[in-house]
């Protein structure tokens, strides 16, 4: 059976406070705005919420808690700072069934709930040196930047509808472009502004930096074969003939332990206290419903 200290939830003013909360967070309305089935389905989040609350504020663990003045006038701050004035903040609360000592009242079991989560987290063992290196290893690739490549592109597409842009007077342009690049490789910003039929040709053809596995494949490879500064031969793919402008490389990196380490403590340490307070929660829910 739940305790008595959760019957009844509707009919304790802090309840509707869990109630305007789940409202706010499923469906982002005020209580008042909901229809039948929205009520109800913030209902069971309030439900699930407030008796949660309920049990682990009547717990030992919260017996001598205490939540400063100074933190909830704080709390209380934050809230009110969101409405234009003290007489909007008012109405808006009125109009969910709460008035503000009701909802001073909410926010101190609110703090005093989360008091008891970190009380609790700290029961978890430090991590090891052992544990961040095993987490660096088994996750390197999230302390990898991948290489980049900075690059242009001038596209002459092919399109049989149009008789400059069937494929063979397609291949006849592009190796025009080509063969003037051949000359003066410097040209390749104007010359893609002149004749490239992409959107990017307003830009110079810039691509800007892209990594593996973003471009048509045909030019995917292309790319990551070449060296900076090169200009590649005539690219054909499903859309056209290309001519590629590799401006610049960025090689991959990878974080150095040493760098990753505070991040790597972090992650595990929220890790370790998120399973801890699952587990107590667990605990005690079983226990009170025992």
């Amino acid at each position: 059976m739940m305790s008595t200290a959760v019957r009844n939830m509707s009919e304790i003013p802090e309840y509707a406070y869990h109630l305007l909360r789940g409202a706010l967070e499923k469906f982002k309305k005020n209580i008042p705005e909901l229809n039948t089935s929205q009520y109800q389905q913030a209902k069971i989040v309030a439900d699930k919420t407030f008796s949660l609350e309920s049990i682990v504020l009547s717990t030992p663990e919260a017996r001598d808690i205490q939540i400063p003045d100074s933190k909830l006038d704080a709390a209380l701050q934050e809230l009110m700072g969101r409405y234009s004035d003290r007489e909007s903040f008012l109405l808006d609360l009125n109009k969910n069934g709460l008035d503000e000592e009701t909802l001073r009242r909410a926010l101190h079991r609110e703090l005093l709930f989360d008091a008891v989560m970190d009380r609790v987290s700290s029961r978890t063992l430090k991590v090891s040196e052992i544990d961040i290196q095993i987490f660096y290893q088994l996750h390197k690739d999230r302390f990898t930047r991948p290489e980049k490549r900075k690059a242009r592109h001038i596209l002459i597409t092919i399109n049989p509808e149009y008789a400059e842009n069937d494929r063979m007077s397609a291949q006849t342009r592009i190796s025009a472009v080509a063969e003037k690049l051949q000359k003066n490789p410097s040209r390749f910003e104007a010359l893609a502004k002149k004749h490239s039929e992409c959107p990017t040709a307003m830009d110079g053809g810039r691509l800007g930096e892209v990594v593996r596995g973003t471009l048509f494949p045909e030019l995917d490879e292309a790319l990551f074969l070449m060296e900076e500064g090169a200009i590649s031969p005539v690219i054909e793919t499903e859309m056209g003939f290309h001519i590629l402008l590799c401006e610049k490389i960025n090689k991959s990196i990878t974080v150095p332990l040493s760098r990753a380490k505070p991040r790597i403590k972090q992650i595990l340490e929220e890790r370790q206290r998120k399973l801890c307070q699952k587990a107590w929660l667990e605990k005690v829910q079983e226990e009170n419903n025992g």
